[in-house]
């Protein structure tokens, strides 16, 4: 049952405002498409939860802190900072504090509708929270998805202790609030993440006792040709070795943290070696004395709007959910671009590459014009994309999770925090009760269910659905996440105001 477009006497109180495009997400792939398309003439209003240009990577502290060099704790602001400039002077229209919670899709009959027979209509709630009680639908000819990622958490005995918070959280403590998340700073989990975190947290003055990667960094060695074409970031990775070795850090490749020890809050980690499959192995353990965990292992694309939309995806090199683009940057929805790390985790430079390429496919699109011969620079930005996507999917394989992971677990660890769901309860939907997918333990045990909704969770649930509960037996894992909205919390009030199509059943 369609929902009500912004024209229609039901669509709740608000700014209701049309574009040629519509771009939801203002980190480095949302900003690049948005002034790549606005540059080439087109209306363009691009929506953030967040007050500020830059998304997550690229986050602001806090006005009233006062900080005078923000750029200081963060890579490639120069490439930023000049994207941001070109934005200001497109004519673009920004929306901060936006924070959209579903998208309605309209077919030709709609007046203004794309090349592609299509407009969108984008429902968001606005304020720091989305509680400032207004809401706002926009409409767009097209649309594009930037929307980023999430970090992965994979739970082990104490990771609910306070003091325990993911590896971007802490950046993002930082980066925001100028705050360290503890004096001693223990960084685990695995990926190029962790060597980043951990480089910030004592350049701000912290203590780093132990880097904690479970997979080591062997896994590179299996691609010489994609290493020879990003020397650049194997010096950067050098660099941050080599800082983190001078300030104290002592590195524990082919470890995990396996248990988090302390009362009112984490003391200490037992750090234990894996064997090939992330299974701890018997009488390696030792203790870590620290007062904070700063633990993620990589990134998963936040892509609940696109699902909801009908999205095709794919399962990338490190079992995570991608969508499928085409080298547009077209989805299989027509009408909805999607770039950045919906696609694939990548990084940066990446993201403001897809993100240009998807602007001016959608400019070249809704004018009418011919992409049968790319311009010179578009075909630079395909090789490019090529280039940087090989590298990232080269890294994804090296930092895989292993399949023994749920080792590290007792029947007593919460999984679900929200809903204090155990691995024991897991388990037993698994073994016990037959369910065989993320879905049905949720509805057996609750996991999921809770304030985040699966966003913290989620991975872990579908790995242990999918593996036998904390046993060995591995069965397939799901083609896609499921489909739900909202994407965000909203009030019931905002629902209501949405009336269903009078014509519709």
């Amino acid at each position: 049952m369609p929902l009500s477009t912004p024209d229609d006497p039901g669509t709740p109180a608000g700014r209701t405002e049309s574009y040629d495009l519509v771009v939801v997400g203002a980190g480095p792939a949302g900003l690049a498409g948005a002034v790549a398309a606005a540059e080439r003439g087109l209306s363009v209003a691009l929506l953030d939860g967040d007050a500020q240009l830059g998304g997550q990577f690229y986050r602001h502290p806090a006005p009233g802190l006062g900080a005078a060099a923000p750029e200081a704790l963060h890579h490639g602001w120069a490439a930023f900072d000049a994207l941001r400039r070109r934005w200001e002077g497109s004519g673009g229209v920004h929306l901060p504090q936006h924070h959209v919670w579903t998208v309605a899709g309209e077919r030709a009959a709609a007046p203004g509708a794309g090349a592609d027979g299509a407009s969108w209509v984008v429902h968001a709630v606005t304020g720091p929270d989305g509680d400032d009680e207004r809401s706002v639908a926009v409409r767009g000819r097209a649309l594009l998805l930037a929307t980023g990622a999430a970090e992965r958490h994979l739970p082990f005995p104490g990771w609910t202790l306070p003091g325990v918070i993911g590896a971007g959280g802490a950046q993002a403590m930082l980066k925001s609030g100028l705050v360290l998340p503890g004096g001693r700073v223990v960084v685990a989990g695995s990926g190029p993440l962790l060597l980043a975190v951990a480089s910030s947290l004592v350049t701000a003055g912290a203590r780093v006792p132990a880097l904690v990667e479970a997979s080591g960094y062997l896994g590179y060695a299996r691609r010489p040709d994609v290493l020879a074409s990003g020397p650049g970031k194997l010096v950067e990775a050098a660099g941050l070795v080599t800082r983190l070795l001078g300030r104290g850090a002592r590195p524990y490749p082919r470890h995990a943290v396996v248990r988090a020890h302390g009362t009112e809050r984490v003391e200490a980690v037992t750090v234990a070696r894996l064997d090939g499959d992330w299974r701890p192995v018997p009488g390696t353990e030792r203790r870590v004395p620290c007062d904070a965990v700063a633990v993620g292992h990589g990134l998963v694309p936040r892509i609940d709007l696109a699902t909801a939309l009908g999205c095709e995806t794919r399962r990338t090199v490190d079992g995570a959910v991608a969508l499928v683009v085409d080298p547009a940057q077209r989805t299989s929805v027509p009408g909805l671009w999607s770039a950045g790390e919906t696609a694939g985790i990548g990084g940066a430079l990446l993201a403001m590459t897809e993100g240009e390429l998807a602007g001016t496919a959608v400019a070249a699109r809704l004018r009418g014009v011919s992409v049968a011969r790319p311009s010179a620079r578009t075909r630079s930005l395909l090789r490019t994309r090529a280039r940087l996507r090989a590298f990232a999917d080269l890294m994804a394989a090296a930092h895989r999770p292993g399949d023994g992971w749920p080792a590290w677990l007792d029947d007593d660890t919460e999984v679900c925090r929200c809903e204090e769901v155990t691995a024991g309860r897991i388990g037993e939907a698994v073994e016990d009760l037959g369910a065989g997918d993320a879905r049905t333990v949720k509805l057996l045990t609750r996991a999921g269910m809770g304030w985040c909704q699966g966003r913290v969770c989620g991975p872990a649930v579908a790995c242990l659905a999918t593996r036998g509960g904390r046993g060995t037996e591995q069965r397939p894992l799901p083609a896609s996440p499921e489909r739900r909205s909202p994407a965000v919390p909203v009030r019931l009030s905002t629902l209501a105001a949405l009336d269903p199509d009078p014509g519709e059943d």
